[in-house]
């Protein structure tokens, strides 16, 4: 799907989704536990739909109806699944050492990018563990044998989800375990929000000043709860008020652990200026890739230069996404230069109209609608329906904004 976007000062009352990141890690955690729960506010972006399907192969009964996710623990353990993770990079990485740790022989498959993005911190430590792999580089690909208890060295540089997904499937065995980070870990509120959630259902992680320590034989509780607005969406709504927008945005937790709850301070202090006008910015967005995209067309309109720096990794994200945004809005008379880790914004008045494409990014597409407000002219954004990913209804609440666009 195209569409034509003509530019528009968005304005209304907007209660934004159910955190992704937050959805995923309930949703497993409910499926370890013994009995039902139920999780509301919950959207069924392809994403997590990847993940109930996962968990049902696992052996749980999961339906998601209405907003809400009924939820009953895994009963009888299948000795093989099969999992589609589509392009969800949190299903595939959060899953390989549980389905390990459950001892099933999986045979994950995935779709876009995701064939291409990296596991190698598992390839490195599982198999010391009891697991093989029977992987050539892309997808799909198997993993085989019942994860043991221990000491797990592992990077931290690469993703945080893999960090997630030890801890998921190392609290599923009977004797102790350990995570030594042999590196930097990146992006550690996504971590934090797997301990918060593995708390809910009564399991307990402990950091260490080496990483993290996993207490065996602990045993999920089920609970029912109410899942978090997500602040990585909410971004799009914030930097729209920045750039001239009226939107009255609700449906946060104050006290969240989500690291992209930054995006309010970034908006409401960092750039604000109340003499009119954006100030630019320098910021390490290393525990805050979700942002880049759209603090990169935040930074168009700064009095300045702008820099985002640490962000080698979202070059292996749906797409390169350093290229991709600088692309997109250097299309429509934008300054952007991309590096190895960093972009670096000129600010401009206003961009042109023109085409561009989503590259099949979600973020990129509705980073571009945000854009769409300072544009002298109509915006096409080729390939919009990837929003379906994260955000199903964006366009539709993009049109409640006062948003104007057709298909074309």
């Amino acid at each position: 799907m195209d569409i034509k976007i003509t530019p528009n000062r968005l304005s209304g009352k907007v209660t934004v989704p159910p955190s992704k990141s937050v959805a995923h890690r309930l949703i497993i955690c409910a499926a370890f536990a013994d009995g039902r729960s139920v999780i509301e506010n919950i959207a069924p972006s392809k994403d997590i739909i990847a993940t109930a399907s996962a968990m049902k192969a696992f052996g749980a009964d999961i339906n998601l109806k209405d907003g809400k996710a009924y939820v009953d623990g895994i009963g009888e353990i299948p000795k093989k699944a099969v999992v589609d993770c589509c392009e969800s990079g949190s299903t595939l990485r959060f899953l390989i050492p549980v389905a390990t740790a459950l001892g099933i022989e999986t045979e994950f498959h995935g779709e876009g990018k995701l064939p291409e993005r990296p596991i190698t911190p598992y390839l490195e430590a599982l198999p010391c563990h009891n697991v093989s792999f029977d992987y050539n580089n892309t997808m799909p690909f198997s993993v085989s044998g019942k994860m043991t208890a221990g000491l797990y060295k592992i990077g931290g540089d690469i993703s945080s989800q893999f960090i997630t997904g030890l801890l998921l499937g190392l609290s599923l065995l009977d004797e102790d375990s350990e995570i030594e980070l042999t590196s930097h870990l990146e992006s550690k509120p996504y971590v934090d929000i797997t301990i918060n959630a593995m708390k809910k259902f009564g399991v307990e992680v402990s950091e260490t000043q080496k990483g993290y320590y996993i207490k065996g034989g602990q045993k999920y509780k089920p609970c029912d709860m109410v899942c978090e607005g997500d602040y990585s969406q909410s971004a799009f709504f914030y930097v729209a008020n920045s750039l001239g927008g009226n939107i009255d945005i609700s449906g946060l937790c104050e006290e969240s652990a989500q690291g992209d709850k930054k995006i309010v301070e970034i908006c409401e202090k960092i750039v604000y200026n109340k003499n009119g006008g954006l100030k630019p910015f320098k910021l390490d967005c290393s525990d805050i890739p979700d942002l880049v995209p759209v603090l990169t067309v935040l930074g168009c309109f700064c009095e300045g230069t702008s820099e985002i720096y640490n962000v080698a990794r979202l070059r292996i994200k749906e797409c390169d996404r350093l290229e991709a945004i600088s692309d997109c809005l250097n299309r429509l008379g934008g300054k952007v230069e991309a590096f190895a880790d960093r972009l670096v914004i000129t600010g401009v008045k206003e961009l042109s109209g023109g085409e561009v494409s989503s590259y099949n990014d979600h973020r990129i597409a509705m980073s571009m609608a945000v854009a769409s407000q300072k544009c002298t002219a109509p915006l096409v954004v080729k390939g919009a329906q990837c929003v379906s990913k994260s955000y199903p209804d964006f366009w539709e609440i993009f049109k409640g904004l006062d948003g104007i666009y057709q298909e074309v």
